[in-house]
């Protein structure tokens, strides 16, 4: 059974607000999207899908079920590379910096949306191959959190095929990765510094405090704005002055918000007594 484009646009742009999504977002990845609804019809033995909205009309708990087919996962090792490459000449550096002068010894990150993991590492890699040594009296510690227990059973495991690794620098793959048959493996010592949870954006964080937050192409691309400036607020929460918020570059903080002062495309940092200069 095949969806017909038309009437997946049009269930979407009914079921989405519903979620707190926004259509937008998902203009351009609705085909993954579709193509999981189909499997589902298939697996509800439905005919279509205003079938399926009175199902999910008669059934509340079905609300879950569409909720998960609609979380996408596009990710791969130094993905927007314009992106690293400022968090690497600029960021990184300052954090550090800030970070010694405050008296600790250990750069707080969060991956939030981390999918199968490739953005974490990346971050680290980043640190341990170009940084770390530079600062030998401090560590980089990153917590990742998804929805998706599938997509992190892959992260924890930390193996990945030749072309998820395409845009990563030469250095950084040298550094952090064993091969393993046709695959690629961060090294264990690596992997036993990014902590993998579970946990949905939209109810709850980790603790933190962060040094830096990264959040890409998830909450400010499918999230609708009320939702966005809830996720917003508790990322506000756990970032100290001068930390870093990292969106897709792409995104953009949703309208009316405060206390942010952009670097580069994606990259804002809070506002307030000790921010960067």
């Amino acid at each position: 059974m095949n969806v017909k484009d038309t009437e997946c646009v049009r269930f979407l742009q009914w079921a989405l607000p519903r979620l707190r999504l926004r259509w937008h977002g998902f203009r351009k990845v609705r085909k993954q999207v579709c193509k999981r609804l189909a499997r589902r019809l298939r697996e509800l033995n439905l005919p279509e899908l205003p079938a399926y909205a009175a199902h999910l009309d008669a059934h509340q708990e079905e609300w879950a079920v569409l909720d998960g087919l609609c979380h996408i996962t596009i990710s791969r090792f130094y993905r927007d590379r314009a992106v690293f490459d400022y968090l690497d000449k600029k960021i990184l550096p300052l954090l550090t910096e800030n970070s010694l002068r405050r008296g600790g010894n250990t750069l707080r990150c969060w991956s939030a949306g981390c999918a199968s993991g490739e953005e974490a590492y990346t971050l680290l890699l980043l640190w341990e191959v170009r940084h770390a040594s530079r600062a030998p009296a401090a560590e980089m510690r990153v917590v990742a959190t998804d929805v998706d227990e599938r997509v992190l059973e892959r992260a924890r495991k930390g193996c990945y095929s030749g072309g998820s690794l395409r845009e990563l620098p030469p250095d950084l793959l040298a550094g952090g990765f064993e091969r393993l048959a046709r695959l690629y493996c961060v090294k264990q010592a690596s992997r036993n510094k990014v902590l993998f949870q579970r946990q949905d954006l939209r109810a709850a964080m980790p603790a933190g405090p962060f040094d830096l937050i990264l959040c890409r192409n998830a909450a400010f691309t499918y999230f609708d704005e009320a939702l966005q400036q809830e996720v917003l607020q508790g990322f506000h929460e756990r970032l100290p002055a001068g930390g870093i918020l990292v969106l897709g570059r792409h995104e953009a903080l949703p309208p009316g918000s405060r206390g942010w002062l952009a670097h580069h495309p994606g990259v804002y940092e809070k506002q307030g007594h000790g921010a960067l200069q």
